[in-house]
């Protein structure tokens, strides 16, 4: 039996309140007692990366700016923000979200295993919403899969965050920097080859089009060809990426970016049946001949920027998507004896959407603060369309199975065309006195109508909501590379057509130190979080009701730091996750689903410089998870404790031309992700890749 005996590692609330007393070591007396000298407002570190800057250079990032709704210095923010720059992304060679998200404080990724349909990850315990330039994409839970490539970095915002950006869940969220025109003349391309037959070409240019250098442009795209480590899978992709970036004057600037991705990424596994350990690469319970997952989208964006000088500032994005969607596959629904029991499931849908956002920005000063104020107004429309079918598949033997080929037909269970308009309005303050003293709030109300139509019953559900949130932040800067921060914050999350919407709220409190002269940050931070009125389908008229609240405490620590010929990230976090209210299924005192009390990571690497040819760079990470429950009686199976190694190492052939090799999951570990009910899907098993890589 594949499973591990040891239990998932849990803390009671008296070691919880030592662990939170203890995070406050994180900050040396020495950071204190440093010579203190004062920062310009606008100028940081010089080696870290700010938005806007080039994330190419260091994986420490020293501000975010999500869309202009969210920015500033990360030691003034308050409240916790990771960053993953493009140097991080690329050092390991992280070619899906999940991995890019592998080595962040709060992110728990990979929790499906072998279902790739989605991005499956969590932060701080929920499923997180996504955003791309501060226009909110929606859940990563059943969205679309982004491909890294086309974003210059990943922020992860932690916590509550519906004043700053709308929909967001109480964990955390996600915001993807697209890849803009750059003003200079650049370029990298490359080939890879990957485990599972995988061959992949990529190219990332851009130039000025003009002498005075107004118009510049921007191309970005990859192909890929192969497979996943399961039978019948597929791994396809064509993306294209192309930017057009108009500045006339320094006051302005106007970026239209038009974007297609089109996968074939189809899960190679309808799962394993339940306490068995078969091989992931040979064994197959599916149908060969009905195994399918294709997903296509494309993206128009329109940002642009005026400054009305003294001050004043104008920020619009506006985003029109269109994608489509399909899948369909026989997955393992039990076992009796050596009979594996069988169900077809398929699915398609298609969204159609616009969502957009204006604000302005005003810098003034009020009673000897710096003031800086933001007020805007964001629209959005969306139509989707969502049909899904199910049936029973022919059994099959466990020891020799014999493949029945697709369904003729399969039974329609739902049909729904789904209408959502939103509108909301928000204004954020902040207060700075003597770069010292940082006060910071924001209010949003949204208004959101969905109409929901069945299909199969013609009958049409309304809910219309309104909603307020807020958040209000203080930091203190003990000097200027020493922070303190406590900070309370809101979110809201439509539920179905017919349901309250999912409430949540955060009180955090943290440090963030920058050490004086060097290139590093460090963060420590604790929570408290709930989420009331989630929603559960009620078993008797199988219909969702919202009911519920989960609390989950923790603390966040997380490093990043540059020092010599040494770049690393660590981080651990600690979840003390609890069901507080479940209505009548009795889950009350539980810990949730998919949720670990401990998750750590760290990844070093070093260069060494002219070895031979070129600099030498080695790195290795280490991943580990305390374990799991599957299900929130927690009583159906846990994963318990395990540990990942990855690794990667490059080698400049010359001053331009790169070759590297990257492995995810060294050691091949191996685990049940998900299962203890139908059927057991593992986690991820070990992939290489092999890329050479040349920049000019």
């Amino acid at each position: 039996m594949l499973r591990s005996n040891s239990s998932p590692l849990r803390f009671g609330h008296a070691s919880l309140k030592s662990v939170l007393m203890c995070c406050t070591a994180m900050l040396p007396a020495a950071a204190i007692a440093q010579d203190s000298y004062r920062l310009d407002d606008v100028t940081l570190e010089a080696e870290g990366t700010y938005a806007g800057a080039s994330d190419a250079e260091s994986v420490v990032a020293t501000g975010i700016d999500a869309g202009g709704k969210f920015s500033g210095d990360l030691l003034d923010i308050p409240a916790s923000v990771s960053v993953i720059t493009s140097k991080e992304i690329k050092q390991r060679n992280a070619d899906t979200v999940e991995e890019v998200l592998n080595y962040t404080a709060g992110a728990s990724t990979d929790s499906y295993g072998a279902d790739d349909r989605f991005d499956y990850f969590t932060i701080r315990g929920f499923n997180a919403h996504t955003y791309r330039d501060g226009l909110m994409i929606g859940k990563n839970f059943g969205g679309f899969r982004e491909e890294p490539f086309a974003y210059e970095r990943v922020e992860v915002f932690k916590g509550a965050n519906s004043a700053s950006f709308g929909i967001s869940d109480p964990g955390g969220a996600v915001n993807y920097v697209t890849k803009k025109p750059r003003d200079e003349k650049f370029g990298e391309v490359y080939t890879q080859l990957g485990s599972f037959n995988t061959k992949e070409v990529g190219l990332d240019f851009g130039d000025k089009l003009n002498k005075d250098g107004t118009l510049t442009y921007r191309f970005t795209g990859l192909l890929r060809d192969g497979e996943l480590e399961y039978p019948s899978s597929e791994n396809d992709e064509v993306f294209a990426m192309g930017g057009l970036t108009w500045r006339p004057s320094d006051a302005t600037e106007l970026t239209l970016v038009v974007d297609h991705v089109d996968r074939d990424y189809v899960p190679g596994s309808g799962g394993f049946p339940v306490g068995y350990d078969f091989d992931r690469g040979s064994d197959f319970f599916g149908e060969p001949d009905y195994n399918y997952r294709g997903a296509s989208r494309t993206s128009v964006s329109l940002m642009a920027d005026h400054s009305f000088g003294n001050g004043l500032k104008f920020s619009g994005n506006l985003r029109y998507i269109d994608r489509e969607d399909d899948f369909g596959y026989a997955y393992v629904s039990g076992a009796t004896g050596t009979t594996v029991n069988r169900a077809f499931f398929q699915s398609a849908g298609t969204t159609k959407a616009l969502i957009a956002d204006a604000h302005l920005t005003y810098d003034s000063v009020i009673a000897n603060a710096k003031s800086t104020t933001v007020a805007g107004i964001e629209f959005s429309h969306a139509e989707t369309t969502d049909k899904r079918d199910w049936g029973a598949a022919p059994s099959i033997d466990l020891n020799n199975p014999v493949y029945t080929g697709a369904p003729a037909t399969v039974a329609n269970f739902a049909n729904l065309d789904t209408e959502t308009d939103s509108r909301a309005v928000y204004v954020q303050q902040e207060l700075n006195w003597s770069d010292k003293t940082i006060l910071s709030f924001g209010l949003r109300h949204d208004w959101i109508d969905i109409t929901e139509q069945n299909n199969n019953t013609n009958a049409t559900t309304e809910n219309n909501i309104s909603e307020t949130t807020g958040r209000v932040g203080l930091t203190y800067k003990i000097t200027p590379e020493v922070s303190l921060y406590g900070s309370y914050a809101q979110s809201v999350v439509p539920a179905s057509a017919g349901v309250e919407p999912e409430e949540g709220d955060q009180i955090e409190f943290g440090t963030k130190w920058r050490p004086a002269g060097t290139n590093a940050l460090f963060a420590a931070s604790v929570y408290q979080l709930s989420k009331t009125n989630i929603t559960r389908t009620n078993p008797v008229t199988n219909l969702s009701e919202a009911i519920g609240e989960v609390r989950v405490r923790g603390i966040d620590l997380e490093a990043k730091a540059e020092i010599g010929a040494y770049d690393f990230t660590a981080s651990y976090s600690y979840l003390d996750a609890e069901i507080v209210e479940n209505g009548t299924s009795g889950n009350v005192g539980n810990t949730p689903a998919l949720v670990s009390s401990h998750i750590a990571s760290i990844w070093g690497s070093r260069t060494w410089e002219n070895v031979g040819r070129g600099d030498l760079t080695a790195g290795l990470g280490l991943r580990f998870n305390g374990g799991y429950y599957f299900d929130d009686t927690n009583a159906s199976g846990e994963t318990g404790s395990f540990i990942v190694v990855d690794a990667a190492v490059s080698y400049d052939l010359t001053k331009q031309t790169t070759l590297s090799a990257s492995v995810t999951n060294l050691f091949d570990e191996k685990h049940v992700s998900y299962g203890g009910f139908y059927a057991d899907f593992y986690s991820p098993g070990r992939e290489v890749q092999v890329k050479l890589a040349h920049t000019w």
